[in-house]
């Protein structure tokens, strides 16, 4: 499995000094930061995903459990109707993100914030990544929040791009979630409580140009 570049000095700064205590034979030590270093290995893991195909379909953009599935708040969502699945990583998760639909990203906003923990409605006000991909001339939105632990998002993307369904975007360091808006015909596929896997699991489904 591979290791996702990010986590490359995290795990050089746990292994390092294990290296080090196990020469000066202190083997408690040197055994706490190797374990250390397997957490960050696993934390980066970037697995491959079968993406799934099919007109109009919308994929998780992240593993985790599904916190919010319906129509949107009006007092944190874009302007305009939406609806809204809201995936909570935990720390366990694979954290890279993919792309939910194929298209063109019209748009990247980043907005400075609090790092309150991402369960938490207060998270709305969090540091945020906000990306708007054209998909078949229909706006779709995905928000990479950040947690009480996640102090950093890593977004891979730029305007202009041009997406695949799935397609790595970026990632968010340890324990955060995603907010994807949809159409207000979005047939959401997902309930409150589901585990979805990015790039694999159907949030919903979309009408574009060739399904209305």
């Amino acid at each position: 499995m591979k290791i996702d570049r990010a986590g490359v000095p995290f795990i050089a700064a746990a292994l390092a000094p294990a290296v080090g205590l196990a020469a000066a034979r202190r083997p408690g030590w040197a055994t706490s930061f190797a374990l250390l270093g397997g957490f960050f290995a696993y934390f980066f893991r970037d697995p491959d995903r079968r993406v799934p195909s099919g007109v109009g379909l919308v994929v998780a953009p992240a593993d985790g459990r599904v916190m919010t599935a319906g129509p949107s708040d009006g007092r944190w969502a874009p302007p305009g109707a939406w609806r809204q699945v809201t995936i909570f990583l935990s720390p366990m998760d694979v954290h890279i993100n993919r792309s939910p639909v194929a298209g063109r990203i019209t748009r990247i906003e980043y907005r400075p914030g609090t790092f309150l923990p991402a369960y938490d409605e207060r998270s709305n006000d969090n540091e945020l990544n906000e990306i708007w991909i054209d998909h078949d001339g229909r706006q779709v939105v995905v928000r990479q929040v950040v947690g009480i632990l996640a102090r950093r998002i890593v977004c891979r993307v730029s305007e202009g791009d041009v997406l695949e369904r799935g397609q790595r975007i970026g990632l968010m360091k340890f324990g955060s979630r995603m907010d994807v808006f949809l159409p207000p015909d979005a047939d959401l596929k997902v309930r409150v409580g589901d585990r979805v896997v990015a790039g694999e699991s159907i949030l919903a489904t979309l009408k574009t140009d060739r399904a209305r």
